[in-house]
């Protein structure tokens, strides 16, 4: 019989801040509760509820000024950039919203990346400039499994000094085996920390766990990944709630792992599989409002946004927060060097400018795209 996965020490966090103590600080926030919130150097939790309420949705400007201020005393003018490749499309779980998922009746060629097709994608992307690669795979360790993964790591260490992954939960001990091969950053969305969402729409597979995919960012930073990535899939939960427990998930990484840094991110649903409803989506307003609660609550944390975004939206984000871009994405194994054109994709991006387009972009924002922040020379 299999045993159930050890709690991480945040759940005792998440479980003094149920939903309906959430929803009560929020639809009771005033205007003198946004105020005071603003006034604070260090936001505490029920900061965060006033700041997510409607009360703080007509001080939007007010915010915005003050995330400016906030990132560009703790980031400067710099966007890093990024770019995804997807190893593998098969997966075991059974994500409702995914296309990827075993179950989602979605077209398109299943297939896993050779190693000779993992160095193809590498040098074409290379040619571009990248130099931060984020490595992915569906939830099928069989498909793609840890050796497997170590020697992605190490084929993409020999063409970019910032490797990372998303990928399926995995123990300590395992992410310690992906760091000494090279791993830098580790990217794990809980996709929603809403327990009763989270079973609805996780119908099979190792994903189904809820304790062990919250855990397992936590042990990656105990294993020595330097870079922690985490968010909500927003869509899924009210995106106040998630937003809540998001922020409360970085801030208790930022103390329990202090050697890494950690980044949130804010992916949003659009187009899903026929059998999924998008149950809460959210407005570019809302998003907006996400963004500046999270920023003046976390000052320290790097902001990610990916393709998922339209390039206008995605422009002007740039000035609330964001620390982190991808460009010229694709969601396909084997999408830029034509070896996968038939293989089925996760999602579609929507920003689909080249690299040298989004780099354009960032510096007519008045910023200046970064390819490389840090360098493994400092320590080791």
């Amino acid at each position: 019989m299999k045993t159930a996965s050890k709690p991480s020490p945040f759940t005792k966090t998440l479980d003094s801040w149920p939903e309906a103590r959430i929803r009560g600080l929020i639809t009771k926030a005033t205007d003198a509760d946004v105020t005071r919130a603003l006034r604070r150097d260090i936001l505490q939790a029920e900061d965060l509820a006033a700041l997510l309420s409607p009360a703080a949705a007509l001080r939007l400007e007010e915010m915005a000024r003050l995330a400016h201020r906030q990132t560009r005393r703790q980031f400067g003018r710099i966007i890093g950039l990024y770019v995804p490749i997807y190893l593998s499309n098969i997966c075991a779980a059974d994500c409702t919203y995914c296309a990827y998922a075993c179950h989602s009746g979605q077209e398109g060629e299943r297939r896993t990346l050779t190693p000779g097709e993992i160095r193809t994608e590498c040098e074409t992307l290379a040619a571009h400039g990248f130099q931060n690669l984020l490595l992915l795979t569906g939830d099928h360790p069989q498909a793609a499994p840890l050796d497997y993964i170590v020697q992605a790591v190490a084929i993409a260490r020999e063409y970019f000094p910032g490797v990372s992954v998303e990928i399926y939960a995995l123990k300590e001990e395992e992410y310690r085996r992906l760091v000494d091969a090279g791993l830098e950053g580790v990217t794990l969305y809980m996709e929603t920390y809403h327990r009763e969402t989270y079973a609805q729409v996780h119908l099979k597979g190792r994903k189904k766990d809820y304790a062990a995919r919250l855990g397992a960012i936590e042990a990656a930073g105990h294993a020595g990944v330097r870079r922690l990535s985490i968010g909500a899939l927003l869509g899924l939960c009210d995106w106040r709630l998630d937003g809540f427990w998001t922020a409360l998930h970085a801030r208790y990484l930022q103390k329990e792992c202090w050697q890494s840094a950690v980044a949130v991110s804010f992916p949003r649903l659009f187009k899903v599989p026929p059998r999924h409803t998008i149950a809460h989506p959210l407005s570019d307003k809302e998003l907006v409002q996400l963004m500046l609660a999270l920023r003046l609550f976390l000052p320290e944390a790097g902001f990610n946004l990916s393709t998922r975004e339209r390039p206008g939206l995605r422009d002007r984000l740039i000035h609330l927060g964001v620390t982190m871009m991808s460009a010229g994405s694709s969601t396909r194994p084997g999408g830029y060097s034509h070896l996968g054109d038939s293989a089925l994709e996760q999602f579609e991006p929507v920003d689909r400018r080249t690299p040298e387009e989004v780099v354009a972009a960032i510096r007519r924002a008045g910023y200046d795209p970064v390819w490389k922040d840090f360098d493994r020379a400092f320590v080791e």
